[in-house]
Order: C-alpha cells, then structure tokens, then sequence
C-alpha cells in the first residue's frame, strides 16, 4: 500500500513539471510603407489630358497646386468652393485611387 501511494506521488509529481507554462516570446514586426515621393512642379508642366479629366470631372475646381513621382504619376492638390482636396491622375488623364 506504501507503494502505491509512493508511486502516486511520483507520478503526480512529474506531472506537475508538465504543466508549468514556458514563458511566451512575442515578436514584433515593423512595416514602414514609404510612400511615392511627389515634387512639386508648376501647374503649366500638368499635361493637357489631366487639366481636360478635371475640367470634365469636376467643373468649378481650381487647380492650386501639382506634383508629380518618378512614374509619372500626378497629385493635384484642388479647391472646389471652400474645400481642398488631393486628387491622383496618370499622365493620360485617368484617376488614380489612394
């Protein structure tokens, strides 16, 4: 009976070395997204499709500013009334979602 309750005891006590928790590593991954970098060009340098797009698309906006990346992709910085917007066009005049 001695036995038993040794062996038990054994038992249980080698289980309990199971069921401690090992400490959790976490890693932590960065993603930095750099984005295009547009420079600003004179609003003389948009190309005629782009001024016509935004003629079209929208009537009474004012082109106030532009930039353009090195995949000849634009950024018009454009009031309509009281507010300010960027929009984002290829070179051929179609807009570019972002």
């Amino acid at each position: 009976m001695k036995n038993l309750f040794l062996s038990a005891a054994i038992v249980l006590g080698g289980l309990t070395s199971f069921a401690s928790t090992s400490p959790i590593s976490s890693t932590i991954v960065k993603t930095i997204s750099i984005g295009d970098e547009y420079t600003e060009i004179k609003l003389e340098e948009v190309p005629v499709a782009i001024t016509d797009a935004l003629k079209k698309a929208y009537p009474d906006g004012v082109l106030s500013k532009a930039y353009k990346n090195e995949k000849s992709e634009y950024k018009l910085e454009v009031t309509i009334g009281d507010k300010v917007g960027a929009l984002y066009a290829n070179a051929d005049g179609t807009w570019i979602k972002k």
